[in-house]
Order: structure tokens, then sequence, then C-alpha cells
């Protein structure tokens, strides 16, 4: 079997693939009104989300575009589909799914996930989720995990998702937010009752196979006070050479002393933007985790933030970036200690290579009330080349002297010298390479789900199969 060196060809193996979509059922391109109301007469949406989602789309108007990262000037609104319509009703039996679909999430391994280690599953392909399931064990004891819009229309939730539902990311957050609260679709509704633990984890995945479209799910989850969840997230698109755009929004509440940890890995086609809004609010005692993974998209915009907002509240953030040729990743944390005795921590790794950019942003906020709070940066770069760039561009802002704040930041090249032992030992320079980046991102890989951890290490020896010959 002929051995391949470009990181072009290997990636397709996996995610690359495609099915053809029906452009009957795709909108037409671009954001106007009428677009908005079909939308909104498509998925039947009550009165109050109707005119949310037109209010918004007046902020998006009259917000001028996000120019602190990178450009995304080869991003044409206009050009972007922004509702598909679905082939299939949500479906709870996987058997129901069309054939199309089905083989599509098999090839990603999501069914055999769910039968070996999940909770629940949710599978969106395109606009709409096309799957949804929840054990019956978990159901019992009151977890609550659907579409977000079956909940919107359920009246035992719908007051809920109502007075939740884009507060913490209001429209008027950015110009992407604005467009996402006009044309959300899809995403998840996960509700944890008082003091109930799920041991294991929750899943979503979200497929955009149309070429020239945006996927806009919105994930809401609140945690009640004393639970715990464990909540997984992939993505994954197929490489065309026209652009596609991720807007989706995340939003977290975690109560009193509770814990929720939220993992994600993103493998978007390089002709992705992605510019995801997530936000989490952490009460009393409470804790939220995050772990990200970036590894896809042409530009990406994300920076997870926590709002500390009562005593004792914690939050962490794990992080890595791997950005490869016509790549650049802009990513990063935010963290607002809004109460006293509060902490956070951030640990987070980037790679770069063939020319790729990697960009990490830390945001660390202490208000004035937020006595005897604690912060800790960490951020690692590691450079496979000298096209490549690696930027870190923390900011602090401090307003009480009762704090203690760390931020410490490391860039580098790849030691000759240790390539060098490890040739000597047997090992060829790829591998040699593809140990050492391994052994870098270590520390953050053992925090991923062991599925993710794996799929990491494998994009890691894959990218660096293109990294010479």
């Amino acid at each position: 079997m002929k051995e391949k060196t470009q990181v072009d060809d290997i990636n397709s193996s996996l995610y690359d693939f495609r099915y053809e979509e029906d452009e009957s059922d795709m909108f037409e391109s671009g954001i106007t009104p009428q677009i908005i109301e079909e939308i909104s007469q498509e998925k039947g949406d009550p009165e109050w989300m109707k005119e949310f989602r037109l209010k918004s789309l007046e902020i998006y108007n009259k917000t001028p575009m996000v120019d602190w990262g990178p450009s995304i000037e080869g991003l044409d609104m206009s050009n972007i589909v922004t509702y598909i319509r679905p082939k299939t009703r949500m479906q709870t039996d996987w058997n129901d799914v069309p054939d199309d679909i089905k083989d599509t999430f098999e090839r990603l391994g999501i069914p055999q996930a769910e039968r070996e280690s999940l909770a629940g599953v949710g599978a969106q392909y395109d606009s709409e989720l096309v799957y949804h399931n929840v054990r019956e064990e978990v159901a019992a004891q009151g977890v609550v995990y659907t579409d977000l819009e079956s909940a919107m229309h359920d009246k035992r939730y719908a007051d809920m998702i109502k007075e939740h539902f884009m507060k913490l990311v209001p429209p008027t957050d950015h110009k992407f937010a604005a467009l996402h609260g006009a044309v959300w679709s899809g995403g998840s509704f996960v509700y944890v009752p008082k003091g109930v633990h799920l041991d294991i984890p929750l899943q979503s995945y979200f497929r955009l196979n149309a070429k020239g479209a945006g996927q806009f799910e919105h994930t809401l989850i609140i945690v009640d006070e004393g639970a715990y969840l464990h909540f997984i997230e992939g993505c994954s698109a197929p490489k065309y050479y026209v652009a596609s755009l991720h807007a989706g929004c995340v939003e977290l509440y975690v109560r009193k002393n509770a814990t929720l940890r939220y993992s994600t890995i993103e493998n978007w086609s390089k002709n992705m933007y992605n510019l995801n809004t997530k936000r989490a609010i952490v009460e009393e005692g409470a804790k939220v985790e995050w772990v990200s993974g970036s590894f896809g998209s042409h530009v990406s915009y994300l920076y997870p933030m926590s709002i500390l907002h009562g005593r004792g509240a914690r939050a962490e953030f794990t992080g890595i970036t791997f950005a490869g040729e016509g790549q650049n990743l802009d990513t990063g944390a935010k963290i607002v200690h809004a109460a006293p005795d509060t902490s956070s921590y951030m640990n987070t790794r980037s790679i770069s290579k063939s020319g790729g950019i990697s960009t990490f942003r830390s945001s660390v906020q202490v208000n004035k009330n937020a006595h005897g709070s604690k912060s800790s940066v960490s951020c690692e770069s590691l450079m496979l080349d000298s096209e490549s760039r690696s930027d870190t561009i923390p900011a602090m802002d401090i307003r009480t002297s009762q704090a203690d704040i760390g931020h410490e930041a490391k860039i580098g090249r790849i030691s000759d010298e240790a390539v060098f032992y490890l040739m000597s030992r047997g090992m060829t320079e790829e591998n040699a390479k593809a140990l050492i980046v391994s052994g870098f991102a270590d520390n953050v890989s053992k925090e991923l789900p062991l599925e993710y951890a794996v799929e990491m290490n494998n994009l890691i020896r894959i990218e660096m199969k293109g990294s010479i010959g």
C-alpha cells in the first residue's frame, strides 16, 4: 500500500466524505427578514421566538463586523445558506434514520460510542437533529436530554427555555451572536436535577454535510444544585472549495455546588469559518471544566467564557490547538471573577506547522468585590518549522489587591538534538517528531474522553506525516 505523505490526502480518509444534497431542501442563501420568517414558520416557533429572531436580525444589520482577530474577508454571508430542511423527523430509534445519514454517523463512530460508553446521544445533520436518545435509567433519574426545539414546545420546559435562552450570550454581544439569534437551528437541551450524579457522559455530534452552508446549533445546559454532568461535543465537515460557517452558541448554567465538565473536539474542514460562542455562569461552590481540542477550520474565533458568580466558584480550561497549512486559529478563554474566594486555571498547548498560525488569548478579570480570588494561566506553544507562527496575548484586569494572579507562557521549536537522539535509537525522523509532539500534548490529551484522546493522537500522527516528504 502506498504511503501517503500529504496532509490533505490523509485527512479525507475519515471526515472528508459527503452525500449530495437535494437543493430543493436548501433555503435561499443570504440573510433577509423574509428568510428569517420562513425559518420561523418552518420550525413552528412560538411568537416570542419569532420576534426574538427578527430583533436579532436588526441587531445583526447594525453591528459592525468583528475585527479583533484573523481576517474573515473570505466569508460572504450573501452566499451562505442558513437553513436546510431535514430529510427526516428526529428519530429515537437508530433504525429509522435515513440510510445516507445513518451511514455518515456510523462512519464517524457515533452509534458504537452510544452502545459502549454514553448515557445519551444527539446527532445533528446540517440544520436539524436527526436522532436523539437517552438511556432509560438516566431518564428515570429525572435527567432531561432532548433537542432544544422539542423542549421549547413542551409545556414542561417551555418557560425554562424562554427564561434562559440567549441570556448569557445576548444578541448584542457581537455580530455573529446576533446572527445566531436570528437563524439558530438544532442543538440540545439538558437539565440535570438536584443531587443527580451522572457517571457516564452525554454526547452531541454535529455534522455539516452541505456545501456553502452554515450550522447554528444552540446548546443549553442547566446542572442543578449538587449535580454532576460530563457533556461531550464533537464536530466535523467534509472539505469543499467554498466557504462554510459554524456560528453555534453554548450556554451553561452551573448551580450551587454543581460540577459540569464540557469536552469538545472540533475537526471542521479547512474551508470552515468557526465563529462559535460559549459561556458559563458558575454559582457558589460550583465548578465548570472546559476541555477543548481545535484541529480543523480555516479560521477560528473561539474563547469559552466562565463567569464565577458565587463565592468559591471555580473554573478550569484545558485546551489544545493544532494549526496546519492554511489555518489561522485564534483561540483562548475568558474568566470573570465576580465573587470572593473564586479560582481559575488555564492550561493550554498550541502546535503550528506548514505556515499555520496559532494565537492564544487569555482574559482574566477580577472584580473589586472578588477578594481572595486566585487565577493561574499557563500556555505553551510549539512551532514545527520556520514558516509557522504562534502568539500569546494575555489580558488581565485586576480591580482588587487581595488576589493572587499568575501567567506563564513558553514558545519554542522542536529541538534538533532531541530528534537526532530518537533517530539514533532507530526511529524515523517523522516518528521522532510525532513522538515529541504527542509528548508535548500529553497533559492535555489525558483530560479528553478516551476515544477523543485516541483520535487526537491519530490526528497528530496524520498531520506529522505531511510535515516531511
